[in-house]
């Protein structure tokens, strides 16, 4: 089992130094990936229709994954950097394979593409994208995306995307792993079909019926459930005799990544409780009793 810890982007601030201490302590214990979502913008949820339905607002501050990337990647050496998730299909396709490629090759290999579709509609629309058939819409980007990391020059005329004899340069140093998040069948359908691993986003008792599922999905695909890995996630506000109980229970269900969320910010979104962390540092010593606990 390896272990992860969520990047803390809407609580940790602005301060380099801070996100650094805190990149830096997480590869230092050991740990295998960092986390990071994702959201371009936030928006009011007041009068909207129809309603935004998910967690976050426009207070809630978002660290742009690909820049944060790039600045972690300077200052660590062995941690993977793990977008969980990219909200793909908001963004243009050609230039997420672009800046996922660089962060790739500037990294030496660490970048985890880790993409969704999302559910901030107002986000969509100030980003000049179509908020409707987003699903067929990923389905190309990931045919795309991994025709633009693998040939010099694309040909590619989908119902969505148009690249006339073009490709990247530098390519990356190998495809970048392309993982998918969500909560929904069509989502872990999709991933059966196109995913070289899947991002459960609460902890493995919360998870289970979907991990089942997915693993159906693999099968019905001819897939070996066993060579597909998933990670899921633990809460500051349980206890570590809980994330040990979490960590077994994962390894049981055939997982293979276990990380920590440290974040108060929509917790109980995915059904855990606030802890009240009281600065950076705080964020730090949670990773320090998880790494001791879980390793």
């Amino acid at each position: 089992m390896q272990l992860g810890a969520v990047f803390p982007t809407t609580e940790i601030g602005s301060d380099p130094a801070a996100i650094r201490d805190w990149a830096q302590a997480a590869e230092g214990l050991g740990l295998s990936r960092i986390l990071a979502y994702d959201h371009v913008l936030g928006a009011e949820h007041a009068d909207r229709e129809p309603a935004l339905t998910g967690p976050y607002t426009e207070r809630d501050a978002f660290h742009e994954p690909f820049v944060l990337f790039g600045y972690l990647a300077a200052i660590t050496s062995r941690v993977e950097l793990a977008t969980s998730v990219l909200i793909l299909t908001q963004r243009q396709t050609a230039l997420v394979a672009k800046q996922a490629a660089e962060v790739d090759l500037l990294s030496g290999g660490r970048m985890v593409l880790g993409v969704g579709t999302g559910w901030n509609w107002v986000e969509y629309e100030s980003l000049g994208v179509p908020f409707a058939e987003r699903g067929k819409r990923l389905d190309e980007q990931v045919e795309l995306l991994r025709a633009l990391w693998s040939e010099p020059v694309v040909d590619f005329h989908g119902a969505y995307h148009r690249v006339d004899r073009a490709g990247l340069a530098p390519l990356p140093p190998r495809p970048v792993p392309l993982w998918f998040g969500g909560f929904s069948k069509p989502a872990l359908r999709r991933a059966a079909r196109l995913g070289d691993g899947f991002f459960f986003g609460s902890s493995p008792s919360h998870m289970q019926g979907l991990m089942e599922g997915f693993r159906a999905c693999l099968e019905e695909e001819g897939r070996d459930p066993a060579s597909v890995p998933c990670d899921a996630v633990v809460d500051a506000s349980q206890s570590p005799d809980e994330w040990q109980r979490q960590l077994e229970l994962w390894r049981e269900l055939g997982g293979s990544h276990l990380s920590l969320r440290a974040m108060d910010t929509a917790a109980a979104s995915v059904g855990f409780e606030k802890v009240g962390f009281s600065g950076p540092g705080a964020y730090i010593e949670v990773l320090e009793r998880f790494a001791e606990v879980c390793q």
